[in-house]
């Protein structure tokens, strides 16, 4: 892929809802991937609300919160939207969804997360199911970040990026 070394490449995480993974991922990259990348979530069906839990969890780890919002993947298929460089579901059942056709042809995987919002049990127990979702989007987007971009042709970029998705921790090597 050629990447100039002063492009920003804009990142954008898909969930059905757009109320936890989607949003923790976007947060996540914004992180640790500024000023090379840009993240943005959205998803299929989104919720139009937030998980208190994911806020919460956020807010904890000093992220700034104020500007997020649950919405559309339409968003960003339709005239003006960003120029998407990478989409990456984190849920299967977007990955399983007929997407839009997203300008600019950006590649594409699937990193499935297990959904937090159907955690069940107590106030702990459900905050520990957000906490190991952070984790584990925390650890692939590291991974992410570190790739050697400019030395990657197309094919081998995308063999790294099903590989993060398919590591069941994805714990940074």
């Amino acid at each position: 892929m050629a990447v100039e070394s002063d492009q920003v490449l804009n990142v954008l995480f898909l969930c059905t809802h757009n109320s936890a993974r989607s949003i923790l991922a976007e947060c996540i990259m914004n992180r640790w991937g500024a000023p090379r990348f840009r993240a943005f979530s959205a998803g299929s069906h989104p919720r139009g609300e937030i998980r208190p839990e994911a806020l919460g969890l956020l807010r904890h780890l000093n992220f700034d919160v104020s500007n997020l919002r649950s919405k559309s993947w339409d968003e960003f298929a339709a005239p003006g939207a960003p120029h998407l460089h990478f989409v990456f579901t984190v849920c299967d059942d977007a990955a399983n969804e007929v997407c839009p056709v997203w300008p600019g042809q950006p590649m594409t995987a699937h990193w499935g997360i297990a959904d937090p919002g159907k955690a069940e049990g107590t106030d702990a127990e459900v905050a520990i199911a957000f906490a190991n979702a952070y984790r584990q989007l925390n650890n692939r987007i590291t991974i992410f970040v570190a790739l050697p971009f400019r030395s990657l042709d197309r094919m081998a970029l995308k063999e790294r990026l099903d590989e993060i998705g398919r590591t069941d921790d994805a714990r940074p090597a």
